[in-house]
């Protein structure tokens, strides 16, 4: 559907003909889902969620929307800031779940390999001062709560997420050679 079309669409909705502008939502759901299924071709059962969200605020914004304006550009900047808020929230909760591809390619994994990989791992966190390496061991290698975490070393919520993200980084530098 073009621009013109969706536009006139939307503007005859928003001046009260109902049927242009359920019309208007069929047609935008149906670009959308095209629009996400190219960004969210690894998780595809995200994308009518998003089509459902991204018209429900098309639907609740509708009067901010300038009809002088390209409709496409007005949708497109709520779709995007969905999409980014999706993937926010997706990462935020993938941090703290593995996949399970992840857990197979662990398991699949040598002995001899993880052995290795827990000697390099040893190695670089003994090159970090205690306020760093110790709560990367407890919080990133154990899965022990930040909480947990503070109580047994001695120190406050915030100083061990300090200390794990400059931890993180100072050994991000090493690996890359940086320092």
């Amino acid at each position: 559907m073009t621009e013109e079309s969706l536009r006139g669409l939307l503007v005859s909705g928003l001046g009260g003909d109902a049927a242009a502008y359920r019309l208007f939502l069929e047609q935008l759901a149906v670009q959308l889902r095209a629009f996400l299924r190219r960004r969210l071709a690894r998780t595809p059962q995200d994308v009518e969620d998003l089509v459902q969200e991204i018209l429900l605020a098309v639907h609740n914004k509708r009067h901010t929307y300038d009809a002088t304006q390209p409709v496409t550009a007005w949708i497109h900047a709520i779709a995007r800031y969905k999409l980014f808020d999706l993937l926010r929230r997706r990462s935020r909760t993938d941090a703290h779940h593995d996949t399970l591809e992840e857990h197979d390619e662990l398991l699949s994994a040598g002995d001899a390999e993880a052995a290795e990989a827990s000697y390099d791992i040893a190695r670089l966190l003994e090159q970090l001062p205690d306020r760093q390496r110790l709560p990367i061991l407890h919080v990133k290698l154990r899965g022990e709560s930040v909480s947990e975490t503070a109580g047994r070393i001695g120190m406050s919520e915030s100083a061990v997420k300090v200390g794990i993200h400059r931890g993180l980084k100072a050994l991000a530098a090493t690996i890359r050679g940086v320092r």
